[in-house]
């Protein structure tokens, strides 16, 4: 292949598809690869982070960015984002305490205050006033004697729903409803991909390997790099590594190390049958990693749940978290995780993990100990750059001329590198300078629900989920 391409992609990922988009946006021309049949296949994603909320031990700073980055890609994915609430709760046997929490929402309150007079298409998680409420023990009583509500509207009536159903004796006092919104990964990943499709200036590779990367740089080619693939060569001046867990691997083609983590993870798929109501998503926080992990429970349509522990039981995994070894840059899972990820699950797996999960939120929720197996788990791969396994926040390096490496490590921060890349391609005149980077898509903009709906619950239906997956709890008129 004689044609030259502006950008190379590695990697259909959330990271990888705004990143060939908003190329595609500015007119710049680029390939991506992706080594599956359709892109965004994981790691799996239920929320936008719009705040660090799930995450007690993170710096103030890492929630602002999750905040901003968050609402940045919920205008950018609108028919992806499920606007329902989410229940924060403390047990009583944790070390959080209430009041620090109570804190971080207040000044969150206040950079989504000035985030708004930025721009006030920023109002996106409802009204700062809004964004949490506080429930005492009192309050909850006064709630459990109202009646359930079908589709509730106001906090409220969303806790009116929940409060029949939690135990709240083994929970501090008080508990937080905030407006945290679920996000939607098939229909993310359908928009993209239809999107991707649609754009002239972006070719997608599906179903295409790539094995190898060559180094031209320095042989007045008039291209940088060629990318090496199962059907052909690609000439390119810029790459682009969004390859996720398996960045290491094309660091590694070119003769770069780093030091990184990749951590495997798994959330499980039940359904249950609690009350004629909608209900938030609850977070029950918990140390991560030990036997009293963080324990969550997100609604979907037709009474299907998806349920984190992070305990080693559940969410996470023994080996699951694994680190760069000596001179090799891409760090290795050992064979029972590497078949889940090549091969997927056994039944005897899914059966027993799904069914310890469920017994971890009965812990929480009694009524919960009725809910049964609702099909595979969604499951996946990440990495983490450098060695702390607590970042949340990871952006973009450029360790090398024409060379990007994304370090994504929430899907929110994807916007962000897109951003950084075409600064960074102009600066190294791939393009045009005169060029001003954008947070909004024409091309995402063009694709309609109705066409959304369709490749949603067909990904669904494809990868051996229940179509209900792909809808959302809160339905969109759009």
């Amino acid at each position: 292949m004689n044609k030259v391409y502006d950008v190379g992609i590695i990697g259909g990922g959330v990271s990888g598809v705004v990143i060939a988009l908003q190329l595609a946006e500015h007119g710049i021309e680029n390939v991506l690869f992706e080594q599956k049949q359709n892109v965004v296949n994981g790691p799996p994603f239920c929320h936008l982070h719009a705040g660090g909320n799930l995450y007690p031990d993170i710096s103030n700073e890492q929630c602002r960015i999750l905040m901003k980055q968050s609402i940045e890609m919920a205008r950018l994915f609108p028919q992806s984002i499920d606007e329902r609430p989410t229940l924060i709760a403390v047990p009583k046997t944790e070390n959080y305490q209430l009041g620090q929490i109570e804190d971080r929402l207040n000044m969150l309150v206040d950079y989504y205050k000035k985030l708004i007079e930025e721009d006030p298409s920023n109002e996106v998680l409802g009204t700062p006033d809004d964004y949490y409420k506080l429930y005492n023990e009192e309050d909850l009583d006064v709630l459990a004697k109202q009646s359930t509500i079908t589709h509730p509207n106001s906090p409220d009536e969303w806790m009116t729903n929940v409060v029949k159903l939690i135990d709240f004796n083994v929970l501090k006092m008080p508990v937080i409803l905030v407006q945290e919104y679920g996000w939607n990964l098939f229909r993310l990943g359908a928009q993209a991909q239809l999107a991707l499709n649609k754009a002239d200036k972006c070719t997608l590779k599906l179903n295409t390997e790539v094995e190898n990367i060559k180094d031209v740089r320095n042989q007045n080619l008039g291209y940088n790099w060629e990318i090496i693939t199962n059907d052909t060569t690609y000439r390119i001046n810029y790459l682009v590594n969004s390859s996720g867990f398996r960045t290491g691997k094309f660091d590694e083609c070119i003769d770069l190390n780093v030091e990184r983590l990749i951590e495997f993870k798994a959330a499980y798929v039940s359904q249950w049958q609690p009350i004629e109501g909608l209900i938030p998503e609850l977070i029950f926080h918990g140390e991560r990693g030990t036997s009293h992990g963080m324990a969550q429970l997100t609604p979907y349509c037709e009474d299907y749940y998806q349920i984190h522990g992070m305990t080693e039981d559940i969410t996470l995994f023994k080996n699951g978290l694994v680190k760069t070894i000596g001179s090799s840059a891409q760090p290795e899972f050992d064979e029972n995780i590497k078949r889940k990820l090549n091969e997927g699950w056994k039944d005897d797996e899914i059966k027993d993990r799904t069914e310890n999960a469920i017994v971890y939120i009965a812990k929480f929720i009694p009524s919960f100990a009725s809910a049964i197996v609702g099909g595979p788990p969604l499951f996946g791969a990440q990495q983490i750059p450098g060695s702390d396994v607590t970042l949340r926040v990871g952006e973009v390096s450029f360790p090398t001329n024409f060379y990007a490496r994304s370090e994504i490590v929430k899907a929110s921060s994807a916007l962000t590198v897109a951003n950084q890349i075409i600064d960074r391609t102009k600066k190294e005149q791939i393009i045009s300078s005169d060029l001003e980077t954008t947070n909004k898509n024409s091309i995402l903009d063009s694709i309609t629900k109705n066409d959304i709906d369709k490749l949603a619950s067909e990904l669904a239906k494809e990868r051996g989920y229940p179509k209900a997956l792909s809808r959302l709890v809160i339905e969109k008129k759009r």
